[in-house]
């Protein structure tokens, strides 16, 4: 849904407990770790490292799940 973001990019999500909103760090197209979670980013399938404006929390989301505001 919000392929094509930049660092910066201010976007929302939604998890378990509502919704949040943040900013976009990065853009990440190979394997990586955040705190213990594996990140398993490709070329092919991206993810976007996000931090939450609410606790600065930082975490891995699919573009299909974030959504700019």
């Amino acid at each position: 849904m919000a392929d094509g973001l930049k660092p910066g990019d201010e976007v929302e999500w939604r998890h378990s407990q509502g919704k949040s909103k943040g900013k976009v760090v990065r853009k990440v197209t190979s394997p990586t770790h955040i705190k213990d979670h594996k990140v398993a980013a490709s070329p092919d399938n991206p993810e976007y490292i996000v931090e939450s404006a609410r606790t600065g929390a930082r975490a891995a989301h699919k573009p299909s799940g974030l959504r700019k505001v």
